[in-house]
């Protein structure tokens, strides 16, 4: 008599999980977000290999943080042993039109499409939260929500889901969203029917690895952080390597350019969701008024934007770096004015940008009179660097 109860409970449990995953979906769907799909918690070995030869070789750069707990990034399992199951979804921030034709407007900034409304982790989160409950509640299960918010490899876990899988430039890519997707993950320890993972459908195409301006990508499937403009932009500290400088154009927060050209954008549908809608001061700005932003109202005019989080000294500093490669010398007013910014990072990059724009009697009269009283020594460097 067990052993018949016993044999009969598994149909029972498998019609139990697939009510519930389709009650979830069928949430997701109203809350604005991808179907959820589910996968094991734990990640193949050649992952964590992977990752361990990305850190190996320097290519995470200033992101010190990849490099904590390893063990646990490359296995989602030792982040919490009791899980049984991961579920994946996200959210499209796909525009409306191609946005690389703003990179030609070399007097106004471009901001990456992700950054020009309010933050994405704050949106993401919460309906997260909110499909987790609902999980919670019918499966009495304990339920985990990450958003960039702990050592977990979304990418992976979402091509293991079927969600998409990981392109030539290591984003992630979905056969009816694009490249504009936002992910997201509960982990649970409810043991859940597995969705088959996605397989490549990258085929010979290389658009993305061509258009990079940087030469971010020394071969298919694998990046250098070290030359991609977004981390240039947003997550090294220091002065941008004098080499790159030219190829950032006038982005001054992320970069698109590999996202925009994937030829699976065809069958993305423009973001319907309201707090991706781009605010029209963040679609290119122009760069002169941006130069000028004090601390104060950086942060004003960035409330909510993740533009907020890298700070207004690392944001000038690209401000002028895109002045720099802008070739209007109009705006040498807004560049001088930096040669005296409280911050250095600021005034090393406003003599490169003079350098840049500036007649040669301008610069060295200005070099005269600044360099005598310099006391940083990276500014002192880029005078040296840039005379004329």
């Amino acid at each position: 008599m067990h052993k018949h109860a016993a044999a009969t409970d598994a149909p029972c449990e498998a019609k139990s999980s697939a009510r519930l995953l389709a009650e979830l979906r069928a949430r997701a769907q109203k809350l604005g977000l991808l179907p959820p799909r589910v996968t094991d918690p734990r990640l193949p070995a050649e992952i964590g290999r992977r990752l361990a030869a990305f850190l190996e070789a320097g290519m995470a750069g200033e992101m010190s943080w990849l490099a904590r707990d390893p063990e646990i990034r490359a296995d989602p399992a030792r982040l919490w042993p009791a899980a049984r199951s991961a579920l994946v979804t996200g959210i499209s921030y796909a525009p409306a039109a191609d946005p690389l034709p703003e990179l030609a407007s070399r007097d106004r900034g471009y901001v990456s499409v992700y950054a020009r409304n309010r933050d994405y982790h704050e949106v993401l989160k919460g309906r997260l939260k909110e499909l987790a409950g609902l999980l919670a509640a019918r499966s009495g299960a304990a339920v985990k929500v990450f958003v960039d918010t702990a050592p977990l490899m979304e990418k992976p876990l979402a091509q293991r889901a079927g969600l998409g899988w990981q392109g030539k430039h290591t984003n992630l890519v979905s056969r009816s969203h694009g490249s504009w997707l936002f992910l997201g993950v509960i982990v649970t320890t409810a043991e859940l029917p597995r969705d088959p993972p996605e397989v490549d459908h990258c085929g010979s195409c290389r658009r993305c690895l061509d258009i990079c301006p940087t030469g971010a990508f020394p071969a298919p499937y694998r990046l250098d952080a070290r030359r991609c403009i977004s981390y240039l932009t947003i997550e090294h500290a220091g002065p941008i390597p004098r080499e790159l400088r030219s190829r950032l154009g006038n982005r001054i927060y992320g970069c698109d350019d590999c996202l925009a050209v994937c030829p699976w954008n065809k069958f993305a549908r423009a973001a319907r969701e309201l707090a991706f809608a781009h605010r029209p001061e963040l679609v290119a700005p122009p760069l002169a008024e941006l130069a000028a932003l004090d601390d104060t109202a950086f942060r004003r005019f960035f409330s909510g934007s993740p533009v907020k989080r890298i700070g207004r000294d690392r944001f000038v500093r690209n401000v002028l770096v895109a002045i720099g490669n802008s070739g209007e010398p109009g705006l040498l007013p807004v560049v001088e004015a930096r040669l005296e910014d409280p911050s250095a990072l600021v005034r090393g990059a406003a003599v490169w940008a003079l350098s840049r724009l500036a007649p040669v009697e301008r610069f060295e009269a200005l070099r005269r009179r600044f360099v005598p009283r310099e006391s940083d020594p990276a500014v002192a460097l880029e005078w040296a660097a840039a005379q004329r």
